[in-house]
């Protein structure tokens, strides 16, 4: 009996790491293709995710995705408000880890190209809006979510369609006209992952950094292209 609770501790005890590395590779589910799992299960509001990264060539990329959801300050948001700008999409909900871990990589890149015309918006996938304010406000999150949470998923669904997600968190880079151009599957590699990809998307519009000169001056003034 000693020796079997014994066994029975290790076991714990080896359990316990691999555990936290799941969870901080992204907030975990099964394997399953995602839109199988948004049918067989509206309540998990998650699916597993590697951090691993794709990015495709604009030859490559699919017809623009068109979404639009009620943000949590009850604002309409969706793809008419980005449309020509190019714009990072964020997949998160508050009791994710990896969603915590990452929030200053995007509030830091948010700060730096939202002055020259770069969009941001996050797709809470659980939360009731007080959970999702809550959040914001830890992080100093100025961009807005919308609240895409189960029982409907139209954001999620509407990107599915395009480029399969299997990450919460998941980050997508649209390019200005609205097409997945980057997607990273779990947490962010850090700051310098999503700036290098957010350059790379701007450096395909003719005239990017021109117009994000002009646009770093509009600040100055009080406006923020990135804002809504």
């Amino acid at each position: 009996m000693t020796a079997r609770i014994r066994s029975r501790a290790r076991l714990a005890a080896l359990a316990a790491p691999l555990a936290g590395a799941l969870l901080l590779a992204g907030c975990s589910g099964g394997g399953e293709n995602l839109a199988q799992q948004w049918e067989e299960s509206s309540e998990k509001g998650y699916v597993s995710g590697d951090g691993s990264s794709l990015s495709l060539a604009p030859s490559e990329r699919t017809q623009p995705v068109e979404y639009s959801g009620e943000t949590e300050t009850g604002d309409t948001f969706g793809s008419d408000d980005t449309l020509g700008s190019v714009t990072v999409v964020n997949f998160w909900y508050a009791g994710c880890a990896p969603c915590r871990a990452e929030a200053p990589d995007l509030v830091a890149a948010y700060e730096e190209f939202g002055p020259r015309g770069v969009q941001f918006v996050g797709v809470n996938t659980r939360d009731q809006v007080a959970q999702a304010r809550q959040f914001s406000e830890q992080f100093g999150i100025e961009y807005p979510s919308i609240m895409d949470s189960p029982g409907g998923r139209e954001v999620q669904r509407a990107f599915a369609g395009q480029v399969p997600l299997n990450a919460v968190p998941t980050t997508l880079v649209l390019d200005a006209e609205g097409r997945v151009a980057h997607r990273v599957l779990g947490q962010l590699a850090g700051e310098s992952q999503l700036r290098t990809l957010i350059t790379e998307t701007l450096a395909e519009t003719g005239g990017a950094e021109s117009e994000g000169a002009g646009g770093a001056g509009d600040s100055a003034d009080g406006a923020n292209p990135g804002e809504q």
